[in-house]
């Protein structure tokens, strides 16, 4: 029994008041409407979050007897997404209000109220709330004659076992004014960039630089006057960038604007992609050639002859179809990677990459002396096909780092990741040096300053992977190689974890190495009996395993070097888990003295706890307790100030020693 004096820090939150509503569509059909009007502040989370991060809202409708169906899921309005770097993945949540609607088929004409329960959590800038459920009752008098009744959904068990949804970085994006516009924003803007740039790229492959001076020269050849070339021409450039996001649009049709970044955490996405872009190496590093049917290539060249702009525009689309083998593998890169990114990406990167395109054919047709200043073709094209082809095989091992992080195999971790990413761009320094010769390749007497600059370059980066196989952290490309953790040696060749807290020297009984290698126990007698053995205060942690704001306190505070020492020398931690799914033998089940409800796993015991004792329901929490459970100062919530953070430690120490 924990006996504490309750300070007036703690507080209970219940930021979420739910309704429901029913509408008629026809005699059989109705909409169920749940809306959530959220506290402002406070934020809920969506319905579809890849497995791994955050958990989820969700709803059960109860139909035991079989009087209605569902038809198709639960949908939701459009919400705010944000980029979580706790989870790596797209964050889906609603301010203010939320309406989530479900369309049902009646089996019957009886009259009945359809009940369904929703499952979810809320967190604001510093804290999260516990799983929380709610009974929703969807009432009307007679099925024939519904319309619409707007009922109060009946609390149920605030305190359900669920994963701890987490608190995005709200407080950052609240300081710089409307975070989520401006991330959308910077978001699309470097794809269009990155696009731009692979179409550049394109431009200097050997299918699509020698058609430079040929167009400009028919334009300039077959117009009457100057003025009207450089308009065909123009219009020759508005056609290419009008099929190139034409393609992007029918991508962002087909998938969905709001789905394709769901594909990013998706294990086939990756899987199928990984393939997609080692074929693409392939073809670029020579192997076999991408081409679309020479039938459809005939047919659309003969359009072209037609003369007007319906000619103009076939001329377009017969560069797109001839050039295919060389743009095809970049333009399906780019479409991959926008896709992953959601929304209209895939229609700004065609954006980008047909105007790089496009530029050339008009610049040159205002300007035609400027083709004297082009370099001539030859086999330096094919050598930045090649080049292509390797960063193609490079990337294409991300894809397949993504599915294997996902499914925790651990067969491609971080050691093995960095070892093939070192062969591939030491090959590619050996060929740029002309050490290695691939088909299509032209003899080479020697090698040109750019290109022996260019070879120094990746030889270095190569260089500079290789301390990574012994740990370390290679900042230049952080998120492309695993983390740190997912590797055979997390803490570098020959290193291990901390010996731990003081003099010990072993891990006690019951703890385990939790955050900064800090000795951690995640039951609360033995990390209480460890503490009376060490003469040391407890920091009680009340926390969640998918809690943002608590690993932000860890990875943020926790590793500042003078907290670290306490937190390793002067206290006892014990990591008290809400959200620990795992049943308590049933002996040990309870019905709860503050809620009424059945505690029946692990976490809802530390969640009535915390709830009980410090009138507190939010994570994280800390409490520094002596060897009786009394309070030795104030509780503390979500503090990023690591000096505040480092006084209030040191506060309850020192009232320790008292």
């Amino acid at each position: 029994m924990l006996l504490v004096s309750v300070s007036m820090f703690g507080q209970m939150y219940n930021p979420v008041k739910w309704t429901t509503s029913v509408e008629k569509i026809t005699e059989k059909e109705y909409l169920l409407k749940a809306e959530a009007k959220i506290q402002s502040g406070w934020h809920l989370y969506g319905q579809y979050i890849e497995e791994g991060g955050p958990s989820p809202t969700a709803f059960t409708f109860k139909n035991e007897k079989k009087n209605f169906e569902l038809v198709g899921k639960t949908t939701e309005e459009k919400g705010h997404e944000v980029v979580d770097k706790i989870f790596n993945m797209k964050i889906k949540y609603f301010e203010d209000k939320a309406i989530f609607t479900q369309k049902i088929k009646l089996n019957s004409e009886s009259s009945a109220n359809i009940s369904a329960e929703v499952e979810f959590m809320v967190c604001d800038d510093s804290n999260c709330l516990p799983p929380s459920s709610e009974e929703l009752s969807f009432k009307f008098p007679n099925a024939k004659q519904m319309g619409s009744a707007e009922v109060n959904a009946v609390p149920k068990d605030s305190l359900k076992e669920e994963k701890v949804i987490v608190a995005t970085e709200k407080k950052a994006e609240i300081e710089a004014g409307n975070p989520i516009k401006k991330n959308e924003s910077r978001g699309l803007l470097s794809i269009f960039i990155i696009a731009f740039l692979s179409g550049f790229a394109a431009l200097l492959t050997p299918c699509v630089f020698p058609m430079i001076p040929m167009t400009v020269s028919y334009f300039t050849k077959q117009s009457k006057t100057k003025t009207a070339g450089i308009r065909n021409a123009l219009i020759y450039g508005f056609s290419i960038i009008i099929i190139y996001v034409l393609l992007g649009s029918i991508v962002t049709a087909i998938f969905g604007a709001d789905s394709l970044n769901a594909l990013s955490t998706n294990i086939w996405f990756n899987l199928i992609f990984f393939v997609l872009l080692v074929v693409f190496a392939c073809s670029f590093l020579g192997a076999f050639e991408i081409m679309l049917p020479n039938a459809l290539a005939n047919k659309v060249d003969s359009q072209a002859d037609r003369g007007g702009l319906i000619g103009i525009f076939f001329m377009a689309l017969a560069l797109a179809i001839v050039s295919f083998s060389c743009t095809g593998p970049i333009v399906g890169t780019l479409l991959v990677e926008a896709a992953s990114k959601g929304g209209i990406a895939p229609i700004v990167g065609m954006l980008g990459f047909s105007t790089a395109i496009a530029l050339p054919f008009s610049l040159f047709a205002a300007f035609p002396g400027w083709l004297n200043a082009l370099p001539k073709s030859g086999g330096w094209l094919n050598t930045v096909k090649v080049v292509l082809g390797f960063l193609e095989l490079a990337l294409a091992f991300k894809f397949l780092s993504n599915a294997d992080l996902v499914l925790q195999l651990h067969w491609l971790e971080r050691e093995v990741f960095l070892t093939i990413w070192i062969a591939v761009f030491g090959t590619l320094a050996f060929y740029l040096f002309g050490k290695i010769t691939l088909p299509h390749d032209s003899p080479l007497n020697h090698i040109s300053v750019g290109r022996l600059s260019f070879g120094l370059l990746v030889l270095s980066f190569t260089i500079y992977l290789i301390p990574g196989l012994w740990g370390a952290p290679l900042k230049l490309i952080s998120g492309f190689a695993p983390p740190m953790q997912y590797s055979e040696s997390p803490y570098g060749v020959g290193f291990s974890k901390n010996s731990g807290t003081g003099s010990v020297s072993v891990l006690p009984e019951g703890a385990e190495f939790g955050p900064q290698d800090i000795i951690t126990f995640h039951d609360y007698d033995k990390g209480m009996e460890f503490a009376k053995k060490m003469g040391k205060p407890v920091l009680l942690d009340f926390t969640g395993y998918a809690c943002v704001n608590c690993r932000k306190m860890e990875e943020l505070v926790w590793s500042d070097p003078k907290i670290l020492g306490v937190l390793k020398n002067d206290v006892v931690l014990i990591s008290l888990y809400v959200d620990d799914k795992k049943d308590l033998p049933e002996k040990e089940q309870y019905v709860s003295e503050t809620t009424g409800k059945k505690i029946k796993t692990i976490g809802n015991k530390w969640s009535d706890l915390q709830i009980k004792t410090y009138k507190a329901n939010a994570q994280p929490f800390y409490v520094i307790v002596d060897h009786n459970s009394t309070n030795l100062a104030e509780p503390s919530a979500y503090n990023p100030d690591i000096e505040n953070y480092y006084n209030w430690l040191n506060s309850g120490i020192r009232n320790f020693k008292k």
